[in-house]
């Protein structure tokens, strides 16, 4: 087994576990066992039965086929210059419903110096056009650049003014806008981010093994929750991830844990339907992604074999299928997969 290990970090030689059985592979293979193999004891001649490398060769390989989905180390990371930024869109601002301020209260405030607690930015400064009350916060962000992005900033915060003075004086508009102007931003900010786009992005790809183990899988799990067969839905389907599910005849992890009952239901299929499957453990793929100014790793859910494929699968909802991370994440996965 360890001989075969160090073929790990040599795709050339060994690009799947089915080489193992191949006659260059398996001739290197018994040969490196034989100049490694040391006895307990002295052999005596007659007395003591020397083991048949060929035969312990080709029962490991045999083992590690099957309980191994071929998986290479390919390292996929984003390089160069990535522009991004959003689409002009309507805010929804139903939330949005502040009351007028006390004069009372705000006069109250301004004499105790208590502005910023209250969220009054910048230290309770007028602004002189009301859009900036929003638009100041918004560039606090670090996805978002006045230079870029400053037409919908200023579009983004005008339907905000109009949204307030629909149902107040334009004078305690300007007071909302001053005392709540943080919290507004970051509602405005949170649905930027639906309407994101980024351009394609180049990827660097670096084969550095053929196969690779796979990583342990560690779980916390309560004591006193027994493992659940994978075959029954839990009663209680609102907390999935407390959960540890075993009885599997071909996940290569003896127990695993979902994050829905919809990934239970594919862990069923796979069990029916592939050769042998598992749930990826982080670094397992080494595969990241551009997401904003972050380059997350991408985790996909499940892998599977089939009798001529495997499969990287991560089931979304219908209504995730466009959404800009799910997308970058497609991308960078399909170009790992191209390998």
């Amino acid at each position: 087994y360890e001989v075969i290990r160090t073929l790990e970090n040599q795709p050339q030689k060994l690009p799947s576990v089915t080489y193992l059985a191949k006659g260059e592979v398996r001739s290197f293979v018994e040969s490196e066992v034989k100049a490694r193999y040391r006895p307990a004891q002295p052999d005596l001649e007659g007395v003591t039965k020397q083991p048949d490398i060929a035969v312990v060769v080709g029962k490991t390989a045999e083992l590690i086929a099957q309980q191994t989905i071929d998986i290479p180390r390919i390292l996929v990371v984003p390089k160069g210059e990535v522009r991004s930024g959003f689409k002009p869109f309507t805010l929804d601002l139903g939330v949005l419903n502040y009351p007028a301020p006390s004069d009372d209260l705000w006069i109250q405030h301004l004499r105790t110096n208590q502005l910023e607690v209250l969220g009054v930015g910048n230290g309770g400064i007028a602004e002189h056009r009301m859009e900036d009350y929003i638009v100041v916060c918004l560039v606090d962000f670090d996805d978002v650049a006045y230079d870029d992005h400053a037409d919908l900033l200023y579009d983004l915060a005008g339907q905000v003014v109009r949204h307030f003075l629909g149902y107040l004086p334009e004078d305690d508009t300007r007071k909302v806008l001053r005392l709540h102007q943080r919290e507004i931003a970051r509602l405005v900010h949170a649905q930027m981010q639906e309407h994101r786009w980024e351009e394609a992005v180049e990827h660097e790809v670096i084969v550095s093994r053929g196969v690779t183990e796979l990583k342990p899988s560690a779980y916390t799990a309560s004591a006193m929750e027994p493992v659940l067969d994978y075959r029954l839905s839990p009663a209680d389907k609102s907390n999935m991830a407390k959960y540890l599910f075993g009885g599997f005849q071909r996940c290569l992890y003896p127990v695993q844990k979902f994050q829905s009952d919809a990934e239970r239901k594919m862990a069923v299929i796979l069990e029916r339907e592939s050769l042998r499957w598992f749930r990826p453990a982080k670094g397992q793929f080494q595969i990241f992604y551009k997401w904003g100014t972050d380059q997350p790793e991408y985790q996909p859910d499940f892998v599977a074999e089939t009798a001529d494929s495997i499969y990287m699968m991560e089931p979304k909802a219908a209504n995730q299928m466009t959404n800009g991370e799910v997308l970058a994440k497609r991308d960078v996965a399909v170009k790992w997969c191209r390998q």
